[in-house]
């Protein structure tokens, strides 16, 4: 299997073919996702929660996102790397926003780089793009705004907020992105956006009209013990099967039941005379 390139996903949206992506934060999940034949791996600045153990996804720096997506390139054989621009990382000036953009691509050994916001990013998109950088759009709820939004709230369900979520979509378009995340967005508003749009729509809690999904993968895999959107589908319940084993390990270590011999190296008895 080749590596996911740009071209492969709007092939992907001109045939009608579903566009697969999750996140990851570290080799070995990487790896098993990268197996498992997902087109795209999002090095998500949700690590702040789920790996971290952040409220929010704004305590994130540029260092922590280029240590976990570093990490995750080693193991991305096929999958496109596409690494998440965290809080401030662009917001202050453009040529800053370009350089950070690099480092994903230069420290990281990311193929992308994905960035919130809609037509107030574009002057910043293109700076980027013109760097030779592939881009991902985000727009709807984007977490890094959860203090302007009030919360983590649906976005797009009034006239106004669906007019400019439809506007941003194609000014992100315009602007050059290869694919744009819909987050808690209204299904039929994103439909409307899918099909307006050549560029691929990736959703996330935003409809099955989408023409691809992401999830968070401590989500889907249930290894999160905190809040689970409603837009999640566990496609694995780990988190107690973990709690099983690491019982088992603490039970067995106090009561001297492991290790066992068959855990053990030998020494020939010569050897072991000769020590006494």
């Amino acid at each position: 299997m080749a590596r996911i390139t740009t071209s492969v996903l709007r092939d992907k949206k001109a045939t009608k073919q579903k566009i697969t992506m999750l996140t990851s934060y570290d080799y070995s999940l990487a790896a098993m996702v990268d197996s498992a034949g997902i087109d795209m791996i999002l090095v998500g600045d949700s690590l702040g929660n789920v790996i971290l153990g952040y409220e929010n996804t704004l305590a994130v720096t540029m260092d922590d996102m280029i240590h976990h997506t570093r990490a995750v390139s080693r193991a991305a054989k096929n999958a496109m790397v596409v690494g998440d621009m965290p809080f401030l990382s662009y917001h202050v000036s453009i040529p800053e926003a370009v350089r950070n953009a690099g480092r994903f691509i230069q420290e990281g050994g990311a193929q992308a780089v994905k960035l919130e916001g809609g037509q107030e990013r574009v002057d910043t998109i293109k700076a980027i793009l013109d760097a030779q950088i592939p881009v991902v759009g985000h727009i709807g709820l984007t977490p890094q705004s959860v203090h302007q939004f009030g919360g983590f709230k649906v976005q797009g369900k009034d006239l106004e907020t669906a007019r400019k979520l439809i506007k941003d979509a194609k000014a992100l378009e315009e602007a050059g992105v290869f694919s744009i995340v819909l987050e808690a967005v209204p299904t039929d508003l994103a439909k409307r956006i899918t099909e307006e749009l050549t560029v691929p729509t990736i959703g996330i809690g935003a409809g099955h009209y989408c023409d691809g999904q992401v999830l968070v993968i401590n989500d889907m895999l249930g290894m999160f013990g905190g809040h689970i959107p409603k837009f999640v589908k566990k496609y694995a319940d780990l988190q107690p099967i973990i709690m099983e084993a690491l019982q088992a390990y603490r039970r067995e270590v106090e009561e001297g039941s492991f290790p066992g011999p068959e855990h053990g190296y030998t020494i020939a008895d010569d050897v072991l005379e000769k020590l006494y």
